[in-house]
């Protein structure tokens, strides 16, 4: 009995403290949008416990739109979000020290209907395009500049532009109402899946203009007072990042835990959407600066100050060095 006693007490004395630390773990606040795929990576980190592996716990907020989110990180309600590090280069050229955490580099690119005849962008000329999102898109930026160097052709001129969002850009497409969609990534993959054809990707586009297509878009917002208290929080948000990307890039299996809330059609949907989801993992080698600065400039040049205000050229210490 006694030396029932000690094996008991050596078990709970054991088991103690690891309960302590998952208890102890400290939070890390993020706003998400409800409806953004990263919502794949989130539930990949907390089905997996990502999170808690690599020394912290993840608390995840859900918001009806991007606006929400960046109103609750600003607002101190949040430690991170996700947003595109053009907006992150504004806000730090503002005087913001935000920095920024590579998330995804999926860019979408323009899809016309198959038996459209349309096989390049000067073909459009006189037609309408959907674009997801407004005028300051950064695919529909970069597709024009591409259209001006490799045809010589002003797509904001020589096209009538329908601006919305992307479920209202989705339907146009099919209903005949545009003869050519930029759209977000998971949309086109939606609509690639259905039978229409891609005259040209963003990422292309962006490797004509000399671009650095591996150049992550969207990524993790922190606070760079929060990096200073919490370094190793953010350590531990990289990492588990990194290990719900590797999941995602070769087990089939995770996505099955992942499909109800992909809203994917059919099984063609399905498939299109992790496809695209696994070209848009980032490469993981340091960001090219000098590649990103010169996309930057030619989102001045093309957007001016309403999109990236001040920030004319990369501002010193945008993206946050880990490794």
């Amino acid at each position: 009995m006694n030396v029932l006693k000690r094996v008991l007490a050596a078990c709970l004395f054991a088991i103690a403290p690891a309960a302590a630390v998952a208890e102890d773990l400290p939070q890390l606040r993020a706003a998400m949008l409800a409806s953004g795929t990263v919502n794949w990576e989130i539930s990949t980190i907390k089905t997996h416990e990502l999170d808690r592996k690599n020394g912290f716990e993840l608390k995840v907020q859900d918001y009806a739109d991007n606006g929400a989110t960046r109103v609750a990180f600003e607002g101190g309600e949040a430690d991170t979000m996700v947003a595109d590090w053009i907006w992150v280069a504004n806000q730090r050229a503002a005087g913001k020290d935000y920095v920024f955490i590579p998330y995804s580099r999926a860019v979408g690119g323009l899809v016309v209907k198959e038996d459209s005849g349309i096989e390049a962008l000067p073909d459009l000329a006189g037609k309408k395009i959907g674009i997801a999102g407004g005028p300051l898109d950064k695919s529909w930026l970069i597709l024009r500049a591409y259209a001006k160097q490799q045809h010589g052709m002003d797509l904001a001129t020589e096209t009538e532009q329908v601006f919305g969002a992307p479920p209202l850009i989705f339907k146009s497409a099919f209903s005949d109402e545009t003869a050519g969609t930029i759209n977000f990534w998971h949309f086109l993959a939606k609509m690639k899946a259905k039978g229409m054809r891609e005259v040209i990707s963003v990422a292309d586009a962006a490797a004509a203009l000399k671009l650095d297509p591996d150049t992550p878009l969207l990524g993790y917002v922190l606070k760079g007072e929060y990096v200073a208290a919490h370094p190793d929080i953010v350590k531990g948000l990289h990492g588990a990042s990194r290990a719900a990307k590797d999941l995602l890039r070769g087990d089939d299996a995770v996505w099955d835990d992942l499909r109800d809330q992909m809203n994917a059609g059919d099984d063609a949907e399905f498939i299109a959407l992790r496809d695209g989801y696994r070209a848009g993992i980032p490469s993981g080698k340091p960001i090219d600066e000098a590649a990103a600065d010169r996309f930057l400039r030619l989102m001045a040049d093309l957007g001016g100050a309403e999109l990236v205000g001040k920030a004319t050229s990369l501002p010193n210490g945008l993206f946050l060095r880990l490794e």
